[in-house]
């Protein structure tokens, strides 16, 4: 019992440390933030509720794949965190920090509660109530899980992620051990990895763009002037040409939160780098699975995520790229997957394309923006080099995506066709 204590302490002791060090850091480099996530995982979902193309499920960019530990812990191979599996039950806010804090887990005592972006990472977005996998994770009566960021400019609110999918700012007294009537519960994570010190989040691209240096996408930097329904937003994202690249599309919320800084309010993104962000409200790709007929959106006055009717008119930010280079655990012993077509824009009648892997099987398909399936191929694995020509001479200008699919391994590229 005198050891348990004792490491506690200590563990307590050298984490007041690292926050001194990082209270330093902020006040030195305002802009400074800590990158805790290898990549930013995809939403997880695979559903189409429309024929536009440039939904949510249509674009599969690190796929959410977990591992059970079976100790009571799982690791999330995309972001290289491990979490608690079963969350610690309903409890206060100022609880939840001791708990986590204190816990001993899977031999482990280095366990805190996660930031907001780190508790919106592990939702799946094509689950709901919960929205999160629980053959993975064990289930639970929770309507929100805590997080360790309190609103800007009021410390009695609390950031915390929903079983309906979203994350949000709430009072402390919300639940019910603090007289509330709903269950606030608490969930721990740990870095398997030393989280690493970055100097500034955005860098400007000096082209219309801005680099997300956390998640390594890339976002058109002035939004888009007009609010459109979110039918028309996919078509604007992915008809956009800015900065030299053409394969523009509308986040998935992942994509969109990620961008979301909770040390601000009103707007709540930087507007030294998104200057016309304004206080919005910002369509994702994301739909509801439950509610088809509703997106998920992102407003910027506190940074909330929470949906509308797809017919309401909405602002747009596009974004472009994968996530960062690092490479996830997931991809340690797995060939990865690239593709590059060329020339693009193509003004012939051959489609060509270069793929980094060509031992397994591959399934091509070439598809239109309106998310009709144009050309559909499977080669076996001896019947391909690592370069392909595919004749689209009856296909006319317009912007396309063609979509590889091998051994469990989805990606794709956006191509644009140009005619005389």
């Amino acid at each position: 019992m005198q050891h348990k204590v004792k490491t506690t302490f200590i563990s307590m002791k050298r984490r007041l440390i690292i926050a001194q060090l990082a209270l330093v850091t902020s006040i030195v480099n305002a802009q400074s933030i800590t990158k805790s996530m290898l990549k930013l995982p995809d939403t997880g979902q695979t559903g189409d509720y429309t024929t536009t193309f440039g939904e949510d499920a249509d674009y599969s960019i690190n796929t959410p794949f977990f591992i059970k530990n079976n100790n009571g812990t799982v690791t999330d191979t995309i972001t290289g965190l491990m979490w608690q599996q079963a969350d610690g039950g309903e409890m206060t806010i100022e609880k939840a920090l001791i708990y986590a804090d204190t816990l001993t887990l899977g031999g482990y005592s280095d366990w805190r509660l996660p930031t907001a972006h780190e508790s919106f990472s592990i939702l799946n977005l094509q689950k709901n109530n919960p929205a999160l996998d629980i053959t993975i994770f064990t289930s639970s009566a929770a309507e929100y899980w805590w997080t360790s960021d309190k609103q800007a400019n009021d410390a009695t609110k609390i950031w915390c992620t929903n079983s309906g999918g979203g994350v949000g700012n709430h009072p402390k007294t919300e639940t019910i051990s603090a007289g509330g009537i709903k269950k606030f519960h608490a969930r721990a994570v740990r870095d398997i990895k030393i989280p690493t010190i970055i100097a500034n989040q955005f860098t400007d691209n000096n082209n219309g763009t801005i680099k997300d240096n956390l998640t390594g996408l890339t976002w058109q930097k002035i939004p888009n002037s007009d609010t459109l329904t979110w039918e028309n937003a996919l078509v604007y994202a992915e008809s956009l040409s800015l900065g030299g690249s053409t394969d523009w599309r509308l986040p998935n919320i992942k994509e969109l939160q990620s961008i979301n800084d909770e040390r601000l309010v009103t707007p709540s993104v930087s507007t030294t780098y998104f200057s016309t962000i304004g206080i919005k409200k910002y369509w994702s790709s994301t739909s509801l699975p439950n509610q088809i007929t509703r997106a998920w959106y992102l407003s910027t006055q506190f940074g909330i995520t929470t949906y509308e009717l797809k017919t309401a008119r909405q602002s747009v930010i596009c974004v472009r790229g994968n996530s960062s280079n690092t490479t996830a655990l997931s991809e340690l012993n797995k060939p990865i997957l690239q593709v590059k077509v060329f020339p693009n824009p193509i003004k012939n009648s051959l489609i060509q394309f270069e793929i980094s892997d060509n031992s397994k099987d591959l399934i091509v398909k070439i598809v239109n923006n309106e998310g009709c399936v144009l050309i559909n191929r499977s080669y076996k694995s001896h019947q391909y080099d690592n370069l392909i020509s595919i004749n689209a001479f009856d296909l006319n200008t317009g912007f396309y995506w063609l979509s590889l699919e091998s051994d469990g391994r989805k990606i794709g590229e956006k191509m644009l066709i140009l005619r005389d």
